[in-house]
């Protein structure tokens, strides 16, 4: 890619089949279909009062204010009655003051009026000054410190200055089971933070998002396919995301120089380099190509099977047949020491510190992993590009936290108004500066109009890259949900460990279909071809 181009390019469109990895593994897989599309919902048009009281036409046209006499003071010549006195006669300056008094205050009514009709005047979103009433919204966020969004935050009660914001750095762990308890007892925050897979388990306490605040129509153009099709059923949007995120391919630069190959963009590229890229002293492995291989040791495993899955088009809410079976294969034999590409096993360290140390020279991670090793080992030369692909098929990988608002809050209003501005383009560029100022960089935009603002970055560019062919499932690691994620991670965690032991691929699949049927319709979704929750 030209470094000069601004664009953001287009995703590619997936070919009918493709090449498959080592012919042995991945054979001809079919193409991956596409995320589901959402009509856009058509808004009625919209008529706002003119400001200043103007007169209409029928046809809805502002025209002249008319030069007739006031009609509430009507100047018609009365007949005289004999002996009366004139009909124009009578205090002369209580008659001045009631022809400029009543008309200046016909005038103000209106205005008062048009402010009240107008959005954002009464708190319900758009470019007004926030509700006419002080009010205070308790915000939930779970990576964000106090001193990332002070400023953040004073810049938004400046611009709203009757909305006050109290933010809350939450622990992700058990955050998901705490978040429900506390907004079922009517204590919990106004605005907070979810995971793209969480809508099953929120249903009954996310406020779906007003068409004042933003249209399915604007929301499909604003932000990627992937959250349009994780977050909008019908008409309605149960979210705004604020950033993308997935999984990237984590590079060793000084790796790859020693052993003088570059970076790979195919699964065939990876098989090939394994071999110079692997150091062993007997079977021992010193240094790893890439993690890969098992359930134990390599982090967000459960992200990487996904994103094989859909690569060689196996279907996830039905996890057998082929397709899954060549590609639970394909992922165990980077830890199989009978195996060409054996590069990986159970006993090296966890995946992300193995990386950090210098001991492997790839790994698949989201985003947020980048500061973690630069703070482990700040001297490491590293780089994230965009996941590996089958040849002919793109599919990346997306796991992501959108921001929601809570069903039973009583500041609802004030509350979207939030949430709009902070997934604004002004609100999230000026959030992924603050965010800046502590750590390596700020969260990947979820925003199309501001992709191309670090299309080239070396950590975040890669998940804008692929974010226009990236989907989504619920095994999504690191989570902490006690719930879908977990549940369906379980039964990955059982297929691996099984397949180590000698099980046949076939038969630990099986047991996982089982087993993913089962806790997707507790959560009330249908299985097909596609996983979708029920309306």
């Amino acid at each position: 890619m030209d470094p000069k181009d601004p664009s953001v390019p287009a995703p590619p469109v997936p070919s009918e089949g493709g090449v498959g990895i080592a012919q042995s593994v991945f054979e001809a897989p079919p193409s991956v279909p596409p995320e589901p599309s959402h009509e856009p919902l058509m808004m009625e048009d919209t008529v706002v009062v003119p400001p200043g009281g103007g007169n209409t036409s029928g046809s809805g046209e502002v025209t002249q204010a008319s030069q007739q006499q006031n009609p509430f003071i009507p100047d018609i010549a009365m007949p005289q009655v004999a002996g009366s006195p004139p009909a124009n006669s009578g205090n002369p300056l209580m008659r001045r003051i009631l022809l400029i008094g009543i008309p200046v205050l016909v005038i103000i009514v209106i205005i008062a009026i048009v402010r009240m009709l107008l959005p954002g005047s009464n708190g319900s979103g758009g470019s007004g000054t926030g509700p006419s009433k002080k009010v205070t919204i308790n915000y939930w966020g779970l990576w964000e410190n106090d001193a990332v969004t002070r400023q953040f935050l004073s810049d938004f009660e400046a611009k709203y200055p009757n909305i006050t914001v109290q933010y809350t750095q939450q622990s992700p762990k058990q955050y998901r089971e705490r978040l429900q308890s506390a907004i079922n007892r009517g204590e919990g925050p106004d605005v907070f933070r979810f995971h793209n897979t969480w809508i099953p388990m929120l249903r009954m306490q996310l406020a779906t998002v007003p068409p004042s605040v933003m249209s399915v129509s604007d929301f499909n153009s604003a932000f990627f396919p992937i959250a349009s099709s994780n977050l909008v059923a019908g008409t309605s949007i149960f979210g705004i995301p604020l950033m993308i995120d997935g999984l990237g391919l984590y590079v060793n630069d000084d790796l790859f120089a020693t052993a003088g190959v570059t970076p790979p963009t195919t699964w065939t590229d990876v098989a090939d380099i394994v071999p110079k890229l692997t150091v062993k002293n007997g079977t021992a492995i010193v240094t790893s190509a890439i993690a890969l291989g098992t359930a134990t040791n390599v982090e967000h495993f459960s992200d990487i099977l996904g994103l094989l899955f859909f690569q060689n088009g196996a279907d996830l809410a039905a996890l057998t047949g082929k397709d899954a079976e060549q590609t639970l294969t394909f992922y165990r034999q980077f830890s199989d020491p009978t195996n060409p590409l054996y590069t990986w096993s159970d006993g090296m360290d966890n995946s992300v510190s193995a990386f950090a140390s210098g001991r492997v020279a790839m790994i698949l991670a989201p985003s947020w992993r980048a500061h973690e090793i630069a703070q482990i080992s700040p001297k490491l030369r590293f780089h994230i590009a965009p996941v590996p692909q089958l040849q002919g098929n793109s599919v990346a990988w997306a796991s992501y936290w959108v921001e929601g608002v809570s069903s039973k809050s009583t500041n609802q209003d004030a509350a979207w108004i939030f949430v709009k501005y902070l997934t604004s383009k002004d609100g999230a560029s000026r959030l992924y500066t603050e965010e800046s100022k502590t750590r390596l960089f700020g969260e990947p935009y979820a925003r199309v109009d501001l992709a191309n603002t670090i299309l080239n970055d070396p950590y975040t560019g890669a998940y804008v890259k692929q974010a226009g062919f990236a989907r989504s499932f619920p095994i999504a690691s690191r989570t902490y949900d006690n719930g879908i994620n977990d549940r369906l991670i379980q039964y990955l965690t059982d297929a691996v460990n099984s397949m180590a032991t000698g099980a046949a691929p076939s038969q630990v699949l099986q047991t996982a279909s089982a087993g993913f049927r089962q806790v997707l319709s507790s959560y009330g979704f249908v299985t097909g071809s596609a996983v979708t929750p029920t309306p």
